[in-house]
């Protein structure tokens, strides 16, 4: 959509950059926390649509403590330090694909709908449900599915199994939650599945990265940490601006220009394309 890549335009500087770094991290306290004291988490730190309208707001954020795997002793330590990286590893490579602000965007949605659920639980039934984000954690492979489904993953480091027969198989594991489940699993499944879907919904026709801009983009932060002092080495093809003129500005590449032409951000997504030789642009 037009108005997501205008979104991207105007507040992609501000994206936390290695967010899923971050996100693990936060697994990592809630494994620990959960294991000194489970207690803990359930009284003060996980999603409670009631407790947040009575004022910790700080429920928003903390719910996200909550480690992946809740088996006590060692066998549940062992199990979260195997999975936790696996969600590090997926995390990364949507960030890679998608750029820092779309994956931002990803996971805040799914923060904000599960917020969102738990707070109109409590308002319509009056009932305060704690969601986990356990199913939000596993939509992130279903989000790497429908990106890569030939990429093969090795069930037990042993058995090749492509993507999309992994995401069907866990779409459908959802499914069954869905309809089998509480009320709370069927909430927490159905936010998660809502958040794939409005989030490919929203980008669908947003311009995709490629391998080749994924290149110049770490290229391009390299140039800048190795720019010379008093020199410039970007330029908009358009206004002539550099980034001298504010610590802020960033420059891409546009891919569909023949040459390399170079476009400040807000030029990048509203440029004529060249097609062919431009003398009366400025120079490079």
């Amino acid at each position: 959509m037009r108005f997501f890549e205008e979104l991207e335009r105007k507040l992609g500087r501000y994206a936390v950059r290695e967010l899923p770094k971050y996100i693990v991290i936060l697994y990592g306290i809630g494994m620990v926390i959960y294991f000194l004291n489970p207690k803990l988490y359930v009284s003060f730190l996980c999603l409670d649509g009631r407790a947040i309208l009575h004022g910790q707001v700080w429920r928003a954020v903390t719910f996200m403590l909550y480690p992946p795997v809740t088996m006590s002793g060692l066998m549940g330590i062992l199990l979260n330090m195997m999975i936790i990286p696996t969600y590090y590893m997926l995390g990364s490579t949507l960030e890679r694909i998608w750029g820092s602000f779309r994956f931002n965007v990803y996971f805040l949605l799914g923060i904000v709908g599960h917020v969102a659920g738990a707070v109109l639980a409590y308002l319509i039934w009056g009932v305060s449900m704690v969601l986990t984000p356990v199913f939000l954690n596993f939509s992130l492979f279903i989000a790497v599915a429908l990106m890569f489904p030939e990429a093969q993953f090795f069930i037990w480091g042993v058995l090749p199994v492509k993507a999309k027969y992994l995401a069907a198989a866990e779409t459908a594991l959802y499914l069954y939650e869905f309809l089998r489940g509480p009320v709370i699993t069927k909430l927490e499944v159905g936010l998660s599945l809502l958040n794939v879907v409005v989030f490919f919904a929203i980008t669908r026709n947003v311009k995709k990265f490629s391998p080749k801009e994924i290149r110049r983009k770490k290229e391009f932060k390299a140039q800048v940490k190795m720019k010379p002092a008093g020199r410039t080495r970007h330029r908009c093809a358009v206004c002539g601006r550099t980034e001298e003129d504010g610590p802020q500005m960033e420059f891409r590449y546009c891919s569909k220009c023949t040459g390399s032409y170079e476009y400040c951000q807000d030029h990048l997504y509203t440029h004529q394309h060249v097609t062919g030789d431009r003398p009366d642009l400025p120079p490079q």
